[in-house]
């Protein structure tokens, strides 16, 4: 059964508790050295993504890693950086994504991103797929992109290609709609008057780009997720309801059809993360969803403190999708 009962994680001892193992590594981070080569490509409905690839000099590498980052992040996000860097290490490519209006420039069209979009991912592996470099494709994802990517891997499997071999995915909020509400107790309203800051000031870009398609009416009274939900992710990207998108964008009701072995790691000290997103009863009847719970690890946390600057995450990461699978 893939409920792994133990991890080996330890917090370095000045990281006392999930705030600080969320904050420090956001804020103090940096992977200098990896360097991206940015392509645009057109996406099937007019609009444009931008990749940011990792590629491995000298040689063809038939692996290719994928990464998906976090709400209102993007591929130079020291968490994404600092994954890009082990998977080279490890002998792979890596692709980090943006997501639309994520990359430094507004998409074009009214819609942009929410955390059950799973088109533009499946996008991404078959364009990677068309280059006709790679027989191996491996995702990885955090927070916001774990929930895609095992959105993507559960809700219909048939359509994931068969070159998708395995999958891991960190601090994920399986479980949106108790997500929603767990960020906005009191003790998170840091983190949340920080996400609310950079989506409202999407929606002003937006509605600039857009004039009279976007209303922002008091726009700045709005001051949680289920508020902001319900005014613009759900009718931007056809919902009735912040509660509709939250039932439906959830990957935690996806979870028990995954087929491929598929990692997911939520520390327990999370602070962004509800009870409802620790899916113990899936994973302890699961042949693919293996669920790991350290007792700390913060959000997109996990650092060690190690002198080459490696975060657990990164070793876990590199770790499952090398190891042979147990029978």
């Amino acid at each position: 059964m893939p409920l792994v009962t133990a991890s080996s994680y330890r917090p370095p001892f000045y990281l006392f508790n999930g705030h600080l193992q969320t904050i420090v590594p956001s804020v103090l981070r940096s992977v200098p050295e990896v360097r991206y080569q940015r392509e645009r490509v057109e996406t099937t409905d007019g609009d444009f993504l931008d990749l940011d690839w990792s590629r491995l000099p000298g040689r063809e590498i038939d692996t290719l890693a994928i990464v998906s980052h976090g709400l209102e992040g993007d591929a130079s996000r020291p968490y994404v950086r600092g994954m890009v860097r082990a998977l080279n290490h490890a002998g792979f490519d890596a692709l980090a994504w943006n997501y639309r209006s994520c990359s430094g420039e507004m998409n074009r069209l009214l819609r942009t991103y929410h955390l059950g979009e799973t088109d533009d991912l499946d996008f991404v592996i078959r364009y990677a797929l068309s280059t006709g470099r790679y027989r191996r494709i491996y995702l990885t994802g955090f927070s916001a992109g774990g929930n895609v990517t095992l959105k993507y891997l559960g809700e219909n499997p048939d359509r994931v290609p068969k070159q998708v071999m395995r999958a891991t995915v960190f601090s994920v909020p399986t479980d949106l709609k108790s997500s929603s509400y767990q960020i906005s107790k009191p003790q998170n309203r840091i983190y949340l008057k920080r996400f609310l800051k950079s989506l409202r000031t999407k929606m002003r870009q937006k509605a600039e780009l857009l004039p009279g398609q976007i209303d922002l009416l008091d726009i700045d009274q709005l001051r949680d997720f289920p508020q902001f939900d319900d005014r613009y992710t759900a009718p931007m990207h056809g919902f009735k309801s912040a509660d509709e998108y939250y039932e439906q964008a959830s990957s935690g009701r996806y979870l028990s059809t995954i087929r491929i072995p598929t990692l997911l790691v939520n520390a327990q000290n999370d602070p962004f993360l509800a009870p409802t997103c620790f899916p113990r009863d899936v994973a302890a009847t699961s042949e693919f969803v293996f669920l790991e719970t350290p007792p700390e690890g913060g959000h997109v946390g996990f650092a060690e403190g190690t002198p080459d600057g490696s975060y657990y995450s990164e070793r876990r990461a590199v770790e499952f999708l090398t190891a042979p699978i147990p029978a």
